[in-house]
């Protein structure tokens, strides 16, 4: 659990350096905003990652193991090429930027296929959920460290010297993936790359409910993904101060989501996956409706806080019943393949559900735009009933 918990915070740690922290780098270099916003192409490695997955079931460098050998290798790239990339000027040489920029995704989604695949192979089905909230929670602070930290940072020493030390932070990954042990191989692993391409995909689609599962997939947390993508915008138009923003979202959010995080990884060890994604699907719709109340009531600090917290514990459960039940789905034989597939889809509702949003609030407006995006979360609650007979419905004993 503590290496699920580490090892979650390398994988969130390169995320916003090609992110927020790169566009605040370039604005404060005279880049025109045309390019800043181009660069969010550099983030497609992340949507396309289960494209190469399939060399890590197939190839075992010949130390560390299957998973820990790649790991080792990767991470210490993925250190070179963040230091590298703050030595890289934005204003004369934006375009080397942006290959520097592509590199580090690419390495980061590289890491992210190998650190799924870790956690998969080395915790029972019944643990999926204690160590998919403690990854994400550790996510969640690898980002918070590089944007916030590094923003901060960027005051005193410039952002050249921020990717250098968060070049150097992450070379301290490979201390953990050192100390993790290596797990089990299953029997049957692929033996040549044609088999590590089809035999994932064959497998998965040979089964029953191969299309619902991806249905599922798509449909679970598409409401809440859909209000939050909206939420900056409502919290503005209904009169609250930037600071007030700042305070309650961030600050209450950041830590309800964490507890939210680890309530639901208990929780699923005692109820297991199925009851869990029940209940935490269920709060989450709750809590969407939550905001369609706070527009009613108009601008209340204490609402708003209560709001923020109630979606921000219920969005970290159900991520962590989310997390564990895509880790579940996978065969152990092709792990970084499967998971790559099924987490890639999961990405897709936050780049074309999102689109519209906007058109949709200004039509219902806020309240019923709220109300809408709760009910869109039934479908896929619809759809988990047809996996009760077998997503292990009972739950853990003493």
């Amino acid at each position: 659990m503590a290496v699920a918990f580490f090892m979650g915070f390398y994988s969130g740690l390169p995320l916003l350096l090609t992110g927020s922290v790169l566009q605040a780098w370039m604005r404060e270099s005279g880049v025109d905003l045309a390019t800043i916003g181009l660069f969010a192409l550099v983030g497609l490695p992340y949507t396309g990652k289960f494209l190469w997955a399939p060399l890590f079931d197939r190839f075992t460098l010949p130390w560390l193991g299957r998973r820990r050998g790649w790991l080792l290798i990767v991470q210490c790239a993925l250190a070179l090429a963040i230091a590298g990339l703050g030595w890289v000027d934005p204003a004369s040489a934006p375009w080397v930027v942006a290959l520097c920029a592509l590199l580090v995704t690419f390495l980061s989604a590289t890491q992210d296929i190998l650190i799924d695949a870790y956690r998969r192979e080395s915790l029972a089905d019944l643990e999926q959920g204690l160590g998919a909230s403690l990854y994400v929670n550790g996510y969640r602070l690898g980002m918070l460290l590089t944007s916030g930290g590094g923003l901060i940072l960027a005051d005193f020493i410039g952002f050249r010297w921020v990717y250098a030390l968060c070049g150097l932070l992450m070379a301290t990954g490979g201390l953990v993936t050192l100390w993790a042990r290596e797990p089990k191989v299953e029997p049957g692993t692929p033996r040549t790359l044609t088999q590590a391409v089809l035999r994932p995909f064959r497998e998965f689609f040979r089964r029953p409910d191969a299309v619902w599962i991806l249905l599922f997939i798509l449909l679970y947390k598409i409401g809440d993904t859909m209000a939050s993508h909206m939420t900056m915008p409502f919290y503005l138009d209904l009169g609250f101060s930037k600071t007030e923003i700042g305070a309650v979202v961030k600050l209450f959010g950041f830590w309800a989501t964490v507890v939210g995080g680890l309530v639901g990884g208990l929780l699923i060890l005692r109820l297991g996956i199925y009851t869990a994604l029940w209940l935490f699907g269920i709060l989450q719709s709750l809590s969407t409706a939550g905001f369609a109340v706070l527009a009613h009531w108009g601008p209340s600090l204490a609402g708003l806080t209560g709001v923020v917290t109630f979606e921000n514990l219920s969005a970290g459960m159900g991520t962590a019943a989310f997390v564990a039940f895509m880790a579940s789905q996978t065969d152990r034989r092709f792990t970084a393949t499967q998971y790559a597939l099924l987490s890639s889809l999961m990405g897709i509702p936050r780049v074309i559900v999102a689109a519209p949003t906007g058109m949709l609030a200004e039509w219902l407006g806020w309240v019923n735009f709220f109300l809408f995006c709760a009910a869109v979360a039934l479908p896929g609650l619809l759809v988990l009933l047809r996996f009760r007979r077998w997503l292990q419905p009972a739950p853990a004993r003493d």
